[in-house]
């Protein structure tokens, strides 16, 4: 079976899931009722008399929205972290590494604290001013990795990242002991959750989501050629110190948006890439589509699960992903360190 087959087949199921996400919940509405709903909203076809109204509103306004939501903050942190991976040329690599969360969470901790709100876009002063600090963050760490070393190595990257998400991570827990009266708040917004999230956040995911999808598929070439090694990839005519900072760029436009729209949930970027290339291989073509549909589907499985396992009450969408994620990094990490050991 070759990699479009297998890209299809992804994309059928995810679809499926999207619908199963739709339809479960504390108010059991049935697929069959759901793919109606779906329809008629989409389509205009008309509704089954026998379809509760009430359901039509559960499903439209309520799951919908917040599956297609988990869906794409999915897919955007693990075509992310499938970018980071190659390019940083480590299995063990995400976005998170390079202060994106830190750096977002800052943001967020600072607006919750002040209560400052931005002109006109009050509701979103939240996500936009995490967002912006994340991207910040994300252009410090390219511009203070090149000024140590203009061909900014991968060792270079991550150190300088991981400085910067430790220094940002002090700062946040510095304002949070001394705003003690907003710690609650802080906590629950760094869980990340996909709850009371309509169809403007979706709307306000989707540019970012577009800007750094399109950008991404405009350098799988020399994604593929940068994974063979600087060396290589220089003497092919790469400039791969500058193809870093613009991949850098488009991580942080997806993570950004993702994490300040949700809050931090981590590891879906290990994971979703880990499971692409066993899938369809390296090449980046197929590799990027494939760890979005799996990031994508992988996210609203974890959230129909924390939405459900103590129903009505949820559980923070991150801590789900952290229980699974961990040991999965475990595993990667262990299992790099056996294959070193047998070379």
């Amino acid at each position: 079976m070759n990699n479009k087959k297998r890209i299809v087949i992804g994309v059928i199921i995810s679809l499926l899931i999207i619908i199963a996400g739709s339809s479960l919940g504390s108010s059991g509405i049935s697929l069959g009722d759901t793919v109606l709903i779906i329809a008629h909203k989409v389509f205009h076809i008309p509704l089954a008399p026998d379809i509760d109204p009430k359901n039509v509103s559960i499903v439209w306004l309520l799951r919908l929205p917040r599956v297609l939501l988990a869906f794409l903050v999915g897919g955007s942190l693990a075509m992310s972290g499938a970018v980071c991976q190659s390019i940083l040329r480590n299995p063990l690599a995400s976005p998170y590494i390079l202060g994106v969360s830190s750096g977002a969470s800052l943001g967020a901790g600072i607006i919750i604290i002040s209560g400052i709100t931005l002109p006109f876009l009050s509701a979103f002063s939240l996500p936009l001013t995490g967002f912006a600090f994340g991207l910040v963050t994300v252009f410090l760490v390219a511009a203070f990795s090149s000024r140590i070393d203009r061909s900014m190595s991968n060792n270079t990257i991550i150190l300088c990242g991981m400085v910067f998400s430790l220094f940002l991570g002090a700062l946040l827990t510095t304002l949070s002991a001394v705003f003690s009266d907003d710690l609650r708040r802080i906590a629950l917004w760094q869980m990340g959750s996909f709850a009371m999230r309509g169809w403007t956040y979706i709307g306000l995911l989707l540019p970012f989501f577009a800007i750094g999808t399109a950008g991404i598929f405009c350098f799988t070439k020399e994604m593929d050629i940068l994974s063979f090694g600087d060396d290589q990839a220089k003497s092919s005519g790469v400039e791969t110190g500058a193809l870093r900072k613009k991949l850098l760029a488009l991580c942080a436009v997806l993570t950004g948006a993702a994490v300040a729209l949700c809050g931090v949930i981590g590891f879906v970027d290990l994971i979703a890439p880990h499971a692409a290339r066993r899938i369809c291989g390296s090449r980046h073509r197929h590799l990027i589509p494939m760890s979005f549909i799996l990031g994508g589907s992988l996210m609203v499985l974890t959230d129909l699960v924390a939405r459900t396992v103590i129903s009505p009450s949820e559980l923070p969408v991150g801590a789900i992903t952290a229980l699974i994620g961990a040991p999965f990094f475990a595993w990667v990490y262990f299992r790099r360190q056996r294959r070193g050991s047998h070379a």
